[in-house]
């Protein structure tokens, strides 16, 4: 049943959820290497999904996929949890949260890009004004605002961050072909990706697991970053009457994460994340226009 209503609160619940994030991967990060924390979480996600499908009536499911599609849980898995997050939390030990967390949100738009020759879609100028003016504000985040030096605050942590969104825009693309339920094929996707975590995690750093606090925020980043947030967003788009109303909340969550990261983490917000920020919002705001003009001209078609 359709419910405009009920989508946009589990919309906004997504939302919410989304901003507190950029906080919590550093506050986990503090005692914790980026594959501890990965390992944490990951565990944690997978008992919520767990949970969630036992709720939904839909644990049967996990039984009764074919040999292909648990082949393609662990290929999927190698990509996310595995690569995305080893790339997304390495980006975060290196940056301040409020560099890390706006160079994510680029991953759209790299979306779009790599739609032209995976999916067939067609380019069109307005794809390449909205690249232009995002990544714009990437080089003014990442620079600090020294655009003119192109005098980079932490290269490889900069370089992390846009190879995430590279990674998370082809894992999209790939689940553009995937038949199983969302909720079903993550769980599968993190279970077959929990064992390679556990041995990169043993062979690297080991399992001294230090601070509470830290991996507190790590079984949070788990429970609600992986695992809620994924199944309340997934419930919005299905009881959405309107998708594109409720797409668009997701331009409140880097402003709001802002809020979060000054007033937990303590830090001071830069005149040039600010600015660049405004700038990658624009740019995904250009580019969700064109999908949503597209949309609507299926739908009247």
């Amino acid at each position: 049943m359709k419910n405009q209503k009920q989508a946009m609160l589990y919309g906004l619940a997504t939302v919410l959820l989304w901003s507190t994030v950029a906080t919590a991967f550093k506050l986990a990060l503090a005692d914790l290497a980026p594959v501890q924390m990965l390992l944490v979480a990951c565990s944690a996600s997978i008992v919520v999904m767990a949970v969630a499908l036992v709720i939904m009536g839909r644990w049967q499911q996990v039984f009764q996929l074919s040999k292909t599609q648990y082949l393609q849980s662990i290929g999927m898995g190698l990509i996310n949890p595995c690569l995305y997050y080893f790339l997304l939390f390495g980006a975060f030990d290196r940056l301040p949260a409020q560099e890390a967390q706006p160079l994510n949100y680029t991953w759209a738009l790299v979306l779009a890009y790599l739609s032209v020759p995976f999916l067939g879609q067609k380019l069109r100028r307005i794809d390449i004004l909205a690249g232009l003016v995002c990544y714009a504000g990437v080089v003014v985040i990442a620079t600090r605002g020294a655009v003119t030096s192109l005098n980079f605050s932490d290269p490889l942590g900069v370089s992390l961050a846009l190879a995430s969104t590279l990674v998370w825009a082809s894992y999209w693309i790939i689940a553009t072909r995937d038949t199983r339920d969302p909720v079903v094929g993550l769980f599968l996707n993190f279970l077959f990706g929990l064992p390679v975590i556990a041995a990169v995690c043993w062979y690297t750093v080991g399992f001294g697991f230090s601070g509470v606090g830290s991996v507190s925020a790590a079984i949070y980043i788990g429970v609600f970053e992986m695992g809620i947030a994924f199944i309340l967003w997934s419930q919005a788009m299905k009881k959405a009457e309107n998708t594109a109303k409720v797409s668009n909340l997701i331009f409140i969550a880097p402003f709001l994460s802002l809020v979060f990261i000054y007033f937990i983490l303590g830090e001071v917000i830069l005149p040039s994340t600010y600015i660049g920020l405004v700038l990658i919002i624009a740019g995904l705001w250009l580019q969700q226009k064109k999908v949503q003009a597209r949309a609507q001209g299926l739908e009247h078609g």
